[in-house]
């Protein structure tokens, strides 16, 4: 058993559940690594000391640089806009300290490479944080998929849709820029699940919309939902829809995945179920069986020995958490790499150049 020294840029939203993961990872898993909540950053020293106190880290951090210079910080979390990823994530490689960054890895493609570069360099430890893969009931599907138990898998039906883009307490920086719209900033995690259920993909098609123009006085210049037709290099096909002004849905990252011996439907906001179609089962028993999740699942029994009892989505961050610290100690790449984070960024590039010529767009070109 080692101590290792963590430090967070970013306490909002995503910072606070990291911080709430790295503070339990080593109970609930037992982990050979145990986390040490050294530093925390925030957008000013106050507010950094703000997060520490609150989190229960060591010091709050002057600014995301005195975090990265901090000896005592061996392992950096970015929880951070978007924007600021490449800058820090590449500062943190240079000292030769792994990372973990939030969703997606960057503004753009070119910023995904350099990022997967610069980790390559230091040869650490690097990881993506697509936390809706990671729930027991999402990994027991891919096991299922990758054992075979589907047959050819055919087609797959992927969405990720919610209404946040209709309140009216909206920040206005939601609806300004490219990255901060449906596809760069809610798409990623579908089209990730798609790349982990459906293998790489070779073609997308895509139609890009902007629904209000107007969203309580404010300009929108950015996109509301997207819709993408998908070609795998595996001959599947598949359909992606990513809404954020989606009226009612509040957690809408749902999946079908279609074989030739049986399929599978998945919804988070159900998130301790996966739906199981045997499609070579007799016909008193065809169709659907709900399966709920429980110890036989992965990464489900730490923390709880009841099936049915149920995880939920901090479990998930802990999750992400443990498979951090899992590639530290054994110095092995655990899915989703930045390589992975990359193939996300091209999909949505190839989504973007469809859309402006109207036609398909091959993701190789990307």
């Amino acid at each position: 058993m080692a101590r290792i020294g963590i430090g967070i840029v970013g306490g909002g939203y995503m910072g606070k559940a990291h911080s709430a993961a790295f503070a339990a990872v080593g109970t609930v898993f037992e982990t050979r690594l145990k986390p040490r909540l050294v530093a925390i950053a925030g957008s000013s020293p106050e507010s950094g000391a703000r997060y520490a106190e609150a989190y229960g880290f060591e010091r709050g951090a002057r600014d995301w640089r005195a975090l990265v210079d901090d000896p005592e910080v061996e392992a950096v979390v970015i929880a951070s806009p978007q924007a600021t990823h490449l800058e820090i994530a590449t500062a943190a490689f240079d000292a030769g300290k792994p990372v973990l960054c939030e969703k997606p890895m960057g503004l753009d493609a070119a910023e995904a490479r350099a990022m997967l570069a610069a980790a390559e360099r230091a040869g650490v430890a690097h990881s993506v944080a697509y936390n809706y893969s990671r729930t027991p009931a999402t990994q027991f599907a891919r096991a299922l998929i990758s054992r075979g138990e589907l047959g050819r898998v055919h087609h797959l039906r992927i969405e990720h849709t919610e209404d946040f883009h209709l309140t009216s307490i909206l920040p206005p920086w939601r609806s300004q820029g490219e990255a901060n719209g449906c596809l760069g900033d809610l798409a990623p995690h579908p089209i990730n699940a798609a790349l982990a259920l459906g293998g790489p993909i070779a073609q997308v098609f895509a139609v890009i919309e902007t629904v209000f123009p107007e969203r309580n006085g404010v300009t929108v210049t950015n996109d509301d939902q997207v819709l993408l037709t998908l070609r795998f290099a595996s001959g599947a096909s598949g359909h992606l829809f990513a809404s954020r002004v989606a009226t009612g849905k509040k957690m809408g990252y749902a999946y079908e995945v279609t074989g030739e011996k049986g399929a599978l439907r998945f919804d988070q906001e159900d998130q301790n179920a996966l739906w199981v179609c045997d499609g070579e089962a007799p016909e008193e028993r065809a169709g659907f069986t709900k399966v709920l999740t429980g110890p036989a699942h992965p990464d489900y029994q730490p923390f709880c020995l009841g099936p049915g009892h149920g995880t939920g989505y901090q479990d998930q961050i802990i999750i992400e958490a443990k498979d951090f610290l899992t590639a530290i100690d054994e110095g092995r790449a655990v899915w989703p790499t930045f390589a992975d984070g990359v193939e996300v960024h091209r999909v949505i590039a190839a989504a973007r150049a469809s859309a402006a010529t109207g036609g398909w767009a091959r993701v190789s070109d990307f």
